[in-house]
């Protein structure tokens, strides 16, 4: 194989792989996320919209987010505000309903708000984001587990934390 079949079939091993050889592209709120996520604990990534009727919804139940946070301090909890169509970082909303006092929550607003189609964000550290709300699960900078259509159910986002925190072989 020459030189120039060997560079381009890398190229198109990395173009095919989500995430890898695109850190270099990826905004400062990605890079931010990133060296969070490395943790040997469990990071939660969520990504919402204060105009969202589903993330109101997880947000404004009493045994929402606030008291998910609550009772599990040894996990983060990152908030990435997307699609926000001009409407803020939707702390005040946050804020209502106890999510920011929590100890182990961060808030991080997304650079690119729009809401059109056209414009929206599409990719979040090189993996797709079609949908909010949506939880992804980190342990040691990797995915484990993606929800990525729709309220969480907060059993099942307990259940895929303890499986994350699990050593895997």
């Amino acid at each position: 194989m020459s030189m120039s079949s060997f560079r381009l079939f890398c190229g198109l091993l990395l173009s095919a792989v989500p995430g890898l050889g695109r850190a270099a592209e990826w905004l400062p709120i990605e890079r931010e996320v990133a060296a969070i996520v490395k943790s040997e604990q469990p990071t939660v990534v969520h990504f919402w919209a204060p105009w969202c009727s589903n993330c109101y919804t997880e947000i404004s139940r009493a045994d929402g987010w606030a008291k998910f946070m609550a009772a599990n301090p040894g996990v983060r909890f990152i908030f990435v505000t997307i699609w926000n169509g001009g409407q803020g970082d939707g702390r005040a909303l946050l804020e209502k309903h106890g999510v920011t006092a929590q100890k182990n929550f961060t808030l991080l607003v997304h650079p690119n708000g729009a809401r059109t189609d056209a414009e929206r964000m599409r990719t979040f550290l090189g993996h797709e984001v079609n949908w909010v709300p949506g939880t992804w699960v980190f342990r040691e900078g990797k995915v484990r587990y993606a929800l990525n259509y729709g309220e969480v159910r907060f059993p099942i986002l307990q259940q895929l934390i303890k499986d994350a925190a699990e050593k895997w072989e």
